[in-house]
């Protein structure tokens, strides 16, 4: 039986945005069955300047593999948990323009669906809707064919695409079942890019690996194997409709089995556990096994692989099954102190308390506040406020983090630097090269208040972990290490 057969098939929530239908503006929205992006080349500039603003906000530590070489159009797809923040980490570590597609509300809602728009995002009416009556089946085929259509001709003309074959966000430490419309519009781009001579396009799988996904300021880790080469379906007549404008769809088996080839790679690059609480247990036996030998996983990218090799050496019991149980009681102890693996030593939890840290943290933040609360202040404190209270789940709190830090750039800094630079200078003249001088200010000065929010949190850590240190949570954290090193063979 196939992995995919065994991954869960739950249907997503429908949140309040989903269960609105707005038909003018998904009939209005820009596609183009020729090749050519629907989106606007120039909004997708300003795009990738506000992805890059956000990214430097929302993520402390930042790795990216490096793209393997591939010549024809790419199909991005990835274990979809973060909300927006899964594709548009995607988008930015990408060196082509980028299609998507999602859930038809995120096309026409307020702000979300105006940005989506202007990027040439593809609307999808899901199963779940149409059960619930929300959208009729007709309807819904008809956009949905329309949307397979324009994302399969651009990926044939070579642009890449970002695609969660979940086809919804979710909490799970594995995949869900695959939704088949990823691998339908790949063998269709395939037949296209065929008939046309043109490159044949791929599956890229991308491991997006979060410290902890929903909290601000956590590390990420970007992993790009290699991609899947997609074959064109042996029927030239499929390619030659497509190219028609007629949707068809590709033979069965061959979509059957590209899911699967697809759901396998991208197994091995996602945390493949059965809960959170076993893959933090993985984490940390690869702390203790680093330990045992000296070292320390001094990166977060080091620490995603150390786990997976330890879940590899588990599956092939190189490691005992008696270590996971143990590992994640401590796993646990220290993620309800708000702390991981890095808080612990060769001969117990680090207690050393970084008070230079402290000082130069408070002391950052407090010389650029003048400047970070009235340019961004407002955004991030309603980001904060509507992430812990959205109905779209866990998932999308820092969506509502990183859409502040996007939009505050375009929408709230402007017309506050103008301002500013009118009072201060008067010269119409020379009014907008100094608000781009006051923006840029506002930028760095946020960038400055970051690194004193990390050191002070740095500060905070060291804290916690010497509370933990001195109470019985953490003699009782540090028998279940000696009985973790006791069956790595570490003592």
């Amino acid at each position: 039986m196939s992995s995919v057969n065994r991954a869960p098939d739950i249907d997503p929530i429908l949140s309040s945005g989903a269960m609105k239908l707005r038909k003018r503006k998904l009939n209005n929205l820009p596609w183009s069955h020729s090749g050519r992006h629907p989106g606007n080349s120039l909004f997708w500039q300003i795009i990738l300047i506000m992805v890059r603003t956000a990214w430097d906000y929302i993520f402390r530590r930042k790795q990216i593999d490096r793209l393997p070489p591939f010549e024809g159009g790419r199909i991005l797809t990835s274990i979809h948990i973060n909300g927006l923040v899964d594709p548009l980490s995607i988008v930015r570590t990408q060196d082509r323009r980028i299609i998507t597609m999602g859930r038809h509300d995120l096309m026409t809602m307020p702000l979300i669906g105006w940005i989506n728009r202007r990027m040439g995002s593809q609307p999808v009416i899901r199963r779940p809707e149409i059960e619930s009556g929300i959208s009729d089946e007709e309807y819904a085929r008809t956009i949905n064919h329309r949307t397979l259509l324009t994302m399969t001709n651009c990926i044939s003309a070579g642009h890449n695409a970002v695609v969660m074959p979940e086809g919804k966000s979710h909490q799970d430490s594995r995949l869900h079942k695959f939704r088949t419309g990823t691998m339908r519009f790949a063998i269709n781009a395939a037949a296209i890019a065929n008939q046309r001579k043109s490159p044949p396009p791929a599956l890229q799988p991308v491991g997006l690996h979060y410290r902890c996904h929903y909290l601000f300021r956590t590390d990420i880790f970007v992993e790009y194997p290699e991609p899947i080469p997609i074959s064109p379906p042996s029927n030239p007549d499929i390619g030659k409709r497509l190219i028609a404008g007629d949707w068809v769809e590709p033979p069965h088996e061959q979509v059957d089995a590209l899911r699967d080839d697809l759901f396998d790679a991208l197994s091995i690059i996602t945390p493949d556990a059965s809960d959170w609480e076993t893959y933090r247990a993985w984490h940390l036996i690869a702390h203790i096994r680093a330990l045992g030998s000296g070292k320390r996983l001094e990166t977060f990218r080091d620490e995603v692989l150390a786990a997976r090799e330890t879940r590899e050496m588990l599956t092939s019991g190189e490691i005992s099954d008696a270590t996971v149980e143990p590992a994640r009681q401590a796993a646990e102890i220290l993620h309800t102190n708000n702390l991981d693996g890095r808080s612990l030593e060769v001969n117990g939890i680090r207690i050393h308390r970084p008070w230079l840290r402290c000082i130069m943290g408070l002391s950052v933040m407090i010389a650029t506040s003048p400047i970070v609360i009235p340019s961004t202040g407002i955004q991030a404190a309603v980001a904060w406020y509507f992430g812990d209270r959205t109905d779209e789940g866990i998932d999308a709190r820092t969506t509502y983090h990183m859409l502040a830090a996007m939009f505050s750039p375009v929408l709230f800094w402007p017309p506050l630097a103008i301002a500013i630079a009118y009072f201060a200078i008067g010269s119409i003249l020379a009014i907008f090269p100094a608000a781009i001088g006051i923006m840029l200010a506002f930028h760095l000065c946020n960038l400055a208040f970051l690194v004193g929010y990390d050191l002070w949190t740095d500060f905070a850590d060291s804290g916690r972990r010497t509370k933990l240190a001195y109470s019985d949570e953490g003699e009782l954290l540090l028998r279940l290490v000696a009985d973790v090193r006791s069956n790595l063979n570490l003592l």
